[in-house]
């Protein structure tokens, strides 16, 4: 703003003759610089504030200096000039408070609002600038304040942050993770060991519906001998094992006139298997030719019957209906014939 220098005045023909004088010089200033923001400033508004709640108090500096000072003046942007939320009021002193025209903001509706003001000062000519003043809304204590300012924060608890809550769902990702393996290898282990597909190329399914020596014993049993007749009077050897000393077959017992006692017959081979040397450790065929003695409906086979068909009387199909009368007409045309 200054410049001082020193001029210095000397005779041509006397150097002694010498004078100093000290001249100062002012550079005089032109109004060449906008006015701006004294600060960036971040306003923050209360959810549950009140309308004309002061939200923030703005100043503006100038970089020119004036000889009779400054002095500036706000105004909103002509778009701005019917803003709904916001409204400026001058203080008098080169500075404004931003006022808030209702109680309706909310973090989930809006989290942050933007205000531009118009600066100017009082140069010539006058310069001006717009600057822009941030307005975020946030959560406040019944004293107005502030606790939060994020929507992350009114979502989740107090004093729980986005890391936790990220923390927090994968630890339960993983615990379902977990629980989706253990089921799915329940299942599997339930699932039977044995594959029952007759094409299983490893042939370890062994299928027969007679019963055995064991799991290992599979020839032990002949199923022919239940087929064929005649192997109830000979003796089939075994697939497995013979034995040391051959074990005759016995001749079945038959019944006489009045029968046997079963329960006796039964003791009897029951001590005889005991006792035989000879017996396998396996299931055998033991032949019952026998029939209960004392049954009330009597003998249900007609081959060994001392009683003859003539002794029968078989009026009494007739008399089953129709569907027995074909059966009645023929035992009826036997007995006829017989008697002629």
């Amino acid at each position: 703003m200054w410049h001082n220098i020193t001029v210095t005045a000397t005779e041509v023909r006397n150097h002694s003759q010498i004078s100093r004088a000290i001249v100062a010089i002012r550079v005089m200033d032109i109004n060449d610089n906008a006015p701006e923001f004294a600060t960036e400033y971040e306003a923050f508004l209360c959810e549950n504030g009140k309308p004309g709640q002061v939200i923030q108090t703005v100043s503006a500096i100038d970089k020119d200096d004036p000889i009779q000072g400054h002095y500036f003046d706000y105004r909103l942007v002509p778009e701005m000039l019917n803003n709904p939320n916001f409204t400026i009021k001058n203080n008098q002193d080169n500075s404004i408070s931003v006022l808030a025209k209702h109680d309706t903001f909310r973090r989930q509706k809006q989290e942050m609002y933007f205000l531009p003001i118009i600066v100017t000062d009082n140069g010539n000519p006058p310069m001006s600038s717009t600057n822009t003043l941030t307005i975020r809304v946030c959560g406040c204590s019944r004293d107005g304040i502030v606790q939060s300012c994020n929507v992350e924060a009114y979502v989740l608890p107090i004093g729980l942050s986005m890391g936790a809550l990220i923390a927090i769902l994968a630890c339960i990702i993983l615990l379902l993770v977990i629980v989706v393996l253990f089921v799915t290898l329940r299942r599997h282990k339930n699932e039977p060991l044995i594959i029952k597909d007759d094409e299983d190329v490893r042939e370890n399914i062994i299928r027969y519906d007679d019963e055995g020596g064991g799991e290992e014993d599979t020839e032990a049993f002949d199923i022919a001998t239940l087929q064929n007749p005649d192997g109830i009077n000979g003796y089939l050897p075994r697939k497995d094992i013979k034995p040391d000393l051959q074990f005759m077959p016995r001749a079945g017992q038959h019944s006489g006139p009045n029968g046997v006692d079963v329960d006796e017959f039964i003791n009897v081979r029951l001590h005889e298997a005991d006792n035989d040397p000879t017996a396998p450790p396996y299931d055998s065929i033991q032949i019952y030719g026998y029939e209960g003695r004392g049954s009330i409906a009597g003998s249900l086979s007609s081959l060994e019957t001392a009683s003859s068909d003539s002794d029968q009387n078989y009026d009494y199909l007739r008399e089953w209906g129709p569907r027995f009368r074909r059966l009645g007409e023929l035992y009826s045309l036997g007995e006829s014939d017989r008697e002629t």
